[in-house]
């Protein structure tokens, strides 16, 4: 509701907010059911599901003693983090209880710093009769430091915290432990230190409900399953604890060559203590297949779904029905691969049924009771339609609503042009976006811009459903540009081969297939000027614009590097030895990081480079682009820089500012066009 939350945001911020032109910058769904928001460098909880919406500045709770809790199921209390200790909440009388007592400075409990991303939520999974709380103390004593500095008058602030980088000898560990509730004693689970790590993604907490990810309880408490990831992400080990004695049982292990994920965007895995199963996610034949394996002896019981496509997500388990019910893509043959569809298959074997025929992609909401779903499906080019459907055959039980897109027709929208084009092997296809400016002439000439993200975890296109605005870039379309986003070799959401294409080598950056793209649209249509093409992207893809810059000096002209993590050797040690590995050093000095350092690369230099960064960014610090400067002043090559004072990784409220550098700087140098001087985008709602 729009208007509640408006009115919410207005009495936390002291001033009122729009309803038609909501400030949320960013939100994440907490597990207890509230909404952390962010507004600017302001971030409140909000409690969206009352009579009367109500938003904390999260600060403020902090300094008031309510620090974010996690919610109990039975909703009675929720546990939070107070002086690296766990404690406890009552919800109706507000009494604090200490959990424990011996969580100190950089050894802390249920702490969240995965050195990338540092909150005040409490990371917990709290057993479905809310007796006890599975976490972990986080070991930090040993882990390397990483240090910023504010831009003030007077005496500058500090900001230091853990922030492992690849190769380190000692990065942070997390010790498994279960905390009885009621006795307030803790369980250490009898095992040596797990790795900081994740079957999804560069943390613990990898979902948008800030839950921990990879650990599930049993229905009555009794038992904890979990998976335990190596550090180079190469080997898990699925085991199950006895939540009174803590033993652990490793039940089994996969061991794979490359990297192993649970999923394409979600955890699907899943423990199914009721029947002495579990459900595990594989992609050992090339496609991410469901499998099922026996928990008393650890061996394959079968194969759920086989052959190609991946399952993205699963939704629901009927240990009863013993049906599966889960999203999919490049299931069905003709169906763009992106899209995603609904399916439901029998534990027990047999071809998933397709419940969502449609070739569109499909956002689904189940019921509570699991019998019908709610449908949304829509494409690039076609508004949503909304229907209710039977979850045993796909039948169409009612409809709900068909978007109405005639104001955005009425004020000029185009939606984008979809295309595909072959990658690197001269065989595969693949899937990108262009945008043309609404006046677009044919006869004309276009210079061309690529907005890349690399990966390797996501791509550059984002979704496959309708949206009225994909970033920027028809706005940047109607400056005079043609623009494209297309997802390389090495992107996920295809096959196990195709999303290893660069694995060892990040400095391929999808780049090659980029190169060649373009190249293909340019034949195809004449009217791309390919004399005049540029790049840009931002974190990693600012780090792919640079190293454009640097291996194709003659294709690309003009490139906005925003926020690059240019050498991985100085980035969170999680995310680059998952995609690049362990760092090795040979006996002459040389490491296989050597290739991917865009510095050592910088004197190739020929076009016009901006390189862009914030000053206080905690998630790929400043001294990365700064690594890259220095090495084209000691080229001696011209290249352009702007720092934002201040700033994360985002940039706040200088966003409009940064945007419309970017929009002069393309104008400017790929258009050969004089943009208007200091032109103010009043667009964002801050303003």
């Amino acid at each position: 509701d729009q208007a509640k939350l408006a009115v919410a945001l207005g009495k936390a911020g002291g001033k009122p907010v729009d309803a038609k032109k909501l400030p949320v910058t960013g939100y994440e769904a907490r597990p207890d059911g509230r909404v952390d928001i962010a507004v600017r460098r302001k971030h409140y909880v909000c409690d969206l599901a009352a009579a009367e919406a109500n938003c904390v500045d999260r600060a403020s709770l902090v300094k008031t003693g309510k620090e974010p809790g996690a919610l109990s199921p039975d909703k009675k209390s929720e546990a939070f983090i107070r002086d690296w200790n766990l404690w406890l909440r009552d919800v109706a009388s507000g009494k604090e209880t200490q959990l424990t007592t011996d969580g100190v400075e950089n050894f802390g409990y249920a702490t969240d710093n995965a050195g990338w991303k540092h909150t005040d939520n409490a990371i917990v999974e709290w057993s479905p009769d809310s007796k006890r709380i599975a976490t972990f103390q986080q070991d930090q004593r040993k882990t390397g430091e990483m240090y910023l500095v504010s831009t003030n008058v007077g005496h500058p602030k500090l900001e230091k915290w853990k922030y492992p980088l690849v190769g380190d000898k000692d990065v942070t560990m997390i010790e498994r432990v279960i905390v009885d509730v009621a006795a307030k004693k803790v369980l250490r689970l009898q095992m040596p230190p797990d790795q900081h790590r994740s079957t999804l993604c560069d943390d613990v907490s990898c979902g948008p409900d800030g839950g921990w990810d990879d650990v599930k309880w049993a229905a009555d408490g009794k038992t904890l399953a979990f998976v335990s990831t190596s550090r180079d992400h190469k080997h898990e080990w699925f085991r199950i604890a006895d939540a009174t004695t803590g033993k652990v049982r490793t039940v089994f292990e996969e061991v794979v060559p490359t990297y192993y994920e649970s999923g394409n965007g979600a955890v699907n895995w899943r423990y199914l203590p009721e029947t002495n199963e579990a459900i595990w996610f594989s992609e050992r034949n090339n496609w991410g297949n469901l499998y099922l394996y026996d928990l008393g002896t650890g061996k394959l019981k079968r194969a759920i779904t086989k052959g190609e496509g991946n399952v993205t997500e699963v939704l629901k388990v009927d240990p009863k029905t013993r049906t599966v019910w889960f999203r999919g893509v490049g299931r069905t043959v003709g169906v763009n691969p992106y899209y995603q569809q609904f399916f439901k298959v029998s534990l027990d074997g047999g071809k998933p049924v397709l419940l969502t025929p449609e070739a569109a992609d499909h956002t689904v909401t189940l019921s509570p009771d699991g019998k019908s779903f709610v449908d949304a499906y829509s494409t690039p080019t076609t508004p949503p339609v909304t229907v209710l459907r039977s979850s045993d055959n796909g039948r169409n039980l009612a409809s709900v609503a068909t978007a109405d897109i005639s104001r955005l027709k009425a004020v000029g929208w185009v939606p984008p042009i979809p295309f595909t084009v072959k990658g690197r092997d001269g065989k595969t296809d693949l899937y990108g976006m262009m945008f043309k400016p609404t006046n677009f002439d044919p006869s004309k000439k276009y210079p061309i811009i690529d907005y890349i993200y690399p990966g390797p975890q996501t791509g550059s296109v984002r979704g496959r459903s309708f949206s009225s605005a994909r970033a920027d870039h028809q706005a940047m379309a109607e400056l005079g540009f043609i623009v494209i986003a297309l997802d390389g070799m090495g992107t996920p959401w295809r096959s196990k081969a195709f999303h290893d294409a660069y694995f060892e080598h990040v400095e391929d950056n999808t780049l090659p297939d980029q190169v060649l793209g373009l190249k293909e649209l340019g034949k195809k249509y004449p009217w791309i000027d390919l004399d005049r093409v540029g790049i840009w992207g931002h974190s990693g893809g600012g780090n792919a614009t640079a190293a454009a810059m640097f291996h194709y000096p003659d294709f690309f002209k003009v490139g906005w590097a925003e926020s690059g993590n240019h050498d991985n050797r100085n980035y969170e040690d999680d995310w680059a030895e998952k995609w690049q590995g362990l760092l090795v050093t040979d006996k002459d000095g040389k490491t296989n990081y050597d290739a991917q350092a865009n510095q050592s690369f910088a004197k190739n230099l020929k076009g016009r480079l901006m390189l862009v960064h914030g000053t206080m960014d905690d998630n790929v610090p400043p001294y990365q682009t700064l690594l890259v400067a220095d090495a084209l002043i000691k080229a001696n090559k011209d290249f352009d820089l702007l720092l934002i004072p201040n700033v994360h990784h985002g940039y706040a409220e200088a966003t409009p500012y940064a945007t419309r550098r970017r929009w002069d700087y393309f104008v400017q140098h790929l258009a050969g066009n004089t943009p208007p001087h200091e032109y103010q985008l009043k667009a964002w709602p801050w303003r």
